[in-house]
């Protein structure tokens, strides 16, 4: 049987429509006299028609019926006296299947059920067939990007692209667009743990700059190396809080962006005490950050990018307490040297690390061994300059100051090989 709600208000358009209901045989579930309460009844009794009974169709009333559309669709009908035109088209919008106007009769119940009943079925199909096509379209989207990510990664051709693609989901068993859906994430969230990991690098690499100004060491060139550092901090926040849910990590990047704040108050009053007391607090929340992000990710392949991201922090670290350890008074200095120390043995644990994994290709290895050479370098020029201090050692600190930016050059391009992984876009 087929079960029916009414809404009623007074005075009533057809005020026997309910005993007609029954009579047509229809089991009338329930009556409502507040359209208020509308939404509730048929969420309560999911009815297989819903009947309202309005004189006149109000704002109130429509406002009422998209609530219903949005919430439960079902077959609608509507008696009323209101025969203004664009209440009508306001119905329908609203999902109304059966207008009728001062045309109530006990003996059509049965015929404009079924008809709101057919026109119900018919949107169904309709939207599902619409949903479909929507699907479709951006599951196609979604393998086009997917295609350009592999493409630009792994230099491959379109049709290599697509191949990858297919294969990679008859492995997994995941639809084409999931998949797809999939890559692009996997890239999205390798490109936040890169940003993030710059912003442990750039808290080092700010106040190595200052330090090598300070020192008179090629002051021009390494005035706008420090320039463009603050420029790609800013870039990366505005990139990080477009890109990573706020909800989840925004108070990781605001405290972060907060500490960046004072670091560059500290820059600008040349306050070197206070620039590393910043560095190192922005240093901690950045981590903090990335491994958050590492964390939500796809394990293995995003601890190795960010591994290689930390390389690029720890040369920084290391070349700025070489300098500190020259420049600072004998306490710093001391304090310096151990924890140049510290970052020597961490970067350098590593770097071991990195070339004994099976993950590489001959863009990485290559890499990988011309960063050895160059830290190992680096290492010498340090060494050197510790008994000489920034004026007699001016040599080396200038082959200090070439040797990590080199390695920097060095471990991000290894980032972006890790990124452009193929282990990191389809595991």
């Amino acid at each position: 049987m087929t079960t029916a709600l009414l809404c009623q208000t007074r005075p009533a358009t057809a005020p026997t429509l309910a005993v007609d209901l029954v009579a047509a045989g229809l089991a009338l579930e329930a009556t409502v006299e507040d359209c208020n309460k509308l939404v509730q009844s048929v969420v309560l009794h999911a009815p297989d028609v819903v009947i309202c009974d309005v004189p006149r169709v109000s704002v109130v009333w429509l406002q009422v019926l998209r609530r219903l559309e949005l919430a439960l669709p079902c077959p609608l009908i509507v008696f009323t006296h209101d025969t203004d035109a664009s209440r009508m088209q306001k119905a329908v919008e609203c999902g109304v299947h059966v207008y009728v106007v001062d045309g109530y009769g006990a003996h059509r119940l049965r015929p404009l059920v079924h008809l709101a009943q057919a026109r119900f079925r018919h949107s169904e199909q309709q939207r599902e067939s619409y949903e479909a096509i929507a699907t479709r379209l951006e599951e196609r989207k979604s393998v086009d990007r997917a295609k350009g990510i592999l493409m630009h990664a792994q230099r491959l051709s379109d049709d290599d692209a697509f191949s990858a693609l297919r294969s990679a989901a008859m492995r997994s068993k995941q639809r084409l667009g999931q998949l797809s859906q999939h890559i692009i994430q996997s890239a999205n969230l390798a490109e936040a743990v890169n940003r993030s990991g710059q912003l442990r690098m750039l808290s080092q690499r700010v106040v190595k700059l200052h330090l090598l100004q300070a020192a008179g060491v090629q002051v021009g060139q390494h005035n706008t190396l420090l320039d463009e550092s603050l420029e790609r901090v800013e870039a990366n926040f505005a990139f990080l809080r477009k890109s990573v849910s706020q909800a989840t990590y925004g108070d990781l990047l605001e405290q972060v962006a907060g500490t960046w704040g004072q670091l560059k108050a500290a820059l600008a009053l040349a306050d070197v005490a206070a620039m590393e007391q910043q560095a190192e607090a922005l240093l901690s929340g950045a981590e903090r950050l990335t491994s958050s992000l590492e964390r939500s990710g796809a394990g293995a392949p995003l601890h190795l990018l960010n591994m290689a991201g930390r390389q690029r922090m720890l040369s920084q670290r290391f070349s700025k307490y070489a300098l500190l350890c020259v420049v600072a008074e004998a306490d710093q200095a001391e304090s310096a040297l151990v924890l140049m120390g510290a970052a020597q043995r961490e970067f350098e644990d590593a770097l071991t690390f990195l070339n004994g994994i099976p993950l590489s290709t001959p863009d990485i290895h290559g890499t990988l061994a011309a960063a050895g050479v160059a830290w190992m370098e680096m290492v010498a020029a340090a060494r050197a300059l510790q008994p000489l201090g920034p004026l007699k050692g001016a040599a080396h600190v200038q082959s200090l100051a070439e040797r990590s930016e080199i390695l920097l050059g060095l471990f991000e391009q290894l980032s972006t090989h890790y990124g452009h992984s193929m282990q990191m876009l389809l595991d």
